[in-house]
């Protein structure tokens, strides 16, 4: 039981600076692709950056992993964690890192019980279309049939694919893109999911909610009533009695 207070304890500490270290992951991410003519010396910059806020949160699943009381039971439970810890240094591509940076957020803001989803979804879907939208953008830029040319492009992309509308005006040339372009579609049939199951739970909800007022409210109508005709009876006994 004090091991994982200790657990919890780290986590509830952890997570507004790991919050702030993936913000700082997203501009370091985000600023070779929307300045592709950035210096090295920037470029090298956030790079580190990247790797910093990478050992970060593989630093937090280490420390949760010690203070866990049973640890094989931590590590088959939070399997995806670990993959997205292991997943950059398979090969060294940024990609890589963007993918295991989202996964670990999204699995730190899962387990936070003060987030509320109508806040995480609200946050998966700007963070999704933010990056998918950077992502798509590094991959297609320089691809010679590529139509994804700027990032207002790549939002409008990202935008209509996340929605499954798809246009076609815009659309992923390369191998690499199309996966883009399929983890996009999924997350946004997953997340109008959640939303359309948020809000049919919501009014379901309500509806008991007014349905157990009714019934109190009949159900006191009903006393009322015993009441009154109980009433009655004493009160017709006692003019039957006057009247002897």
């Amino acid at each position: 039981m004090q091991q994982q207070s200790a657990q919890l304890s780290w986590e509830q500490h952890t997570q507004r600076p790991l919050f702030g270290l993936a913000l700082a992951f997203a501009v370091a991410y985000a600023v070779p692709i929307v300045r592709p003519d950035a210096s090295r010396d920037v470029v090298e910059v956030c790079t580190a950056v990247e790797w910093v806020v990478w050992g970060a949160f593989a630093l937090d699943y280490v420390v949760r992993l010690a203070l866990a009381e049973q640890r094989r039971v931590f590590v088959r439970t939070h399997w995806l964690d670990l993959g997205a810890v292991l997943l950059p240094m398979l090969q060294p591509m940024r990609l890589l890192r963007l993918v295991s940076t989202l996964l670990l957020v999204g699995q730190r803001a899962r387990m936070a019980s003060q987030i509320k989803l109508t806040t995480y979804v609200g946050g998966a879907v700007v963070g999704l279309l933010m990056f998918g939208s950077l992502a798509v953008l590094s991959v297609e830029r320089d691809s010679p049939d590529g139509n994804i040319r700027t990032l207002g492009d790549a939002v409008w992309w990202s935008f209509t694919t996340m929605t499954t509308v798809g246009y076609g005006d815009h659309s992923p040339t390369t191998g690499l893109g199309r996966m883009l372009a399929v983890g996009l579609m999924l997350s946004g049939i997953a997340l109008l999911g959640v939303v359309t199951a948020n809000i049919a739970a919501w009014f379901i909800s309500r509806f008991e909610k007014d349905d157990v007022e009714e019934r109190r409210q009949t159900e006191a109508i009903r006393e009322l009533t015993e009441e009154v005709r109980r009433l009655r009876g004493e009160v017709a006994a006692l003019k039957g009695t006057s009247v002897e």
